[in-house]
Formats: structure tokens, sequence, C-alpha cells
């Protein structure tokens, strides 16, 4: 395993991931460094290692900072925020769409004084942005499952958990996890 393929899973002092999505990672190269540098713990290990002439170490899959870094109170205002707040959903037909299939519309629209923020955009599919076009809600019959509203950061990153990065190490499970809602027997 070539140490570019072992990124480390970074958590926030309380053993939190700092963001879900996206998952909080460091490349081998900022871990060793953070780990050389005192200021992250090392919680789980690859069985890959690195060397220099005089110092070696397994490099680590799962770190945790030594001192906690607060998140921001209110998440940013971007197209991809946009999208996770709504969960990848149009808000008009309901459908599930990846990124590059969606749009983001204003409910008053921009041509009759709309601004683009949190509380006049919601994400749409192409077919219903287009069908809706610079109408109302109420003129194009139209009506979305949730009115836009800003969302907390706490909220993004819930609903980010929902959607794994296509590669998980095994040693990540249990931190990004483990406050899930487990399985009744």
């Amino acid at each position: 395993m070539s140490p570019e393929n072992c990124p480390a899973l970074v958590l926030n002092a309380d053993y939190r991931p700092l963001s879900y999505f996206p998952l909080s990672l460091w490349s081998w190269q900022e871990t060793v460094k953070g780990v050389f540098l005192d200021r992250v713990n090392i919680v789980a290990q690859y069985d890959r290692e690195v060397r220099s002439p005089s110092w070696r170490i397994r490099l680590p899959s799962v770190i945790s900072l030594k001192r906690y870094v607060y998140s921001e109170r209110r998440p940013a205002f971007t197209r991809f925020n946009v999208f996770l707040r709504d969960g990848f959903t149009c808000q008009y037909c309901r459908g599930h769409f990846d990124t590059h299939e969606l749009t983001f519309d204003h409910i008053l629209p921009k041509s009759r004084g709309g601004n683009t923020h949190w509380t006049n955009v919601i994400t749409a599919c192409a077919s219903c942005n287009l069908r809706k076009g610079d109408q109302l809600l109420g003129e194009a019959r139209m009506r979305p499952r949730h009115m836009p509203r800003v969302p907390s950061v706490y909220e993004l990153q819930s609903v980010g958990r929902r959607y794994p990065p296509n590669y998980l190490h095994k040693s990540w499970s249990d931190f990004l996890y483990w406050d899930s809602e487990l399985d009744s027997v």
C-alpha cells in the first residue's frame, strides 16, 4: 500500500470527526508533521511504515487533535451546502440526484428582486427549475417540500453522515458512527 493511499481520519479533541461531509482527512505527510510537532494523538495506525535515516513511524489511520477546534456558528453559504441542507433532493419533485444533476432555485426569482441567500434558495432538479422559471410559487403551482432556511453546522454535519465517502478504512468506523442509534436484536 502506497503512503498516498493512507489518509488519516482527523478527530477533534472530543474524538468526533472535525467534519463528516466532506470527511475530515489529512494526507500522510500532514499527519506525520502533526505527530512530529506534537499537535495530535495517534489513535489507530495502518500496517504501513515510513522512515527517514533517524526516524520511523507506522502511518496513523486515526488521529485526534490535542486542542479542541470550535466549529463555525453559521455554515458557509455555498451551492454544495444548500444541496447538503436539502439532502441532495429536489424540493419540488422530491427526487434524489447526484450533485451534477442539481441546480438551485430562487423562491423569489432574481428577476423579481430575489436575492441569493439561505432563505431564498432551495435545491431543484433541472427539469423542475426550468418548469418554475421566473414565476412565483403560486403562479407556477409548485410547492417546495421544505421552505429554505439557514441550517446549523450541526445539522449539515448530521445530514453529511448519511453520505459516507467512497473509501472507509476499517479503523475509522468506530469514530464515524459511535453516536448512531444501535440496531436492536
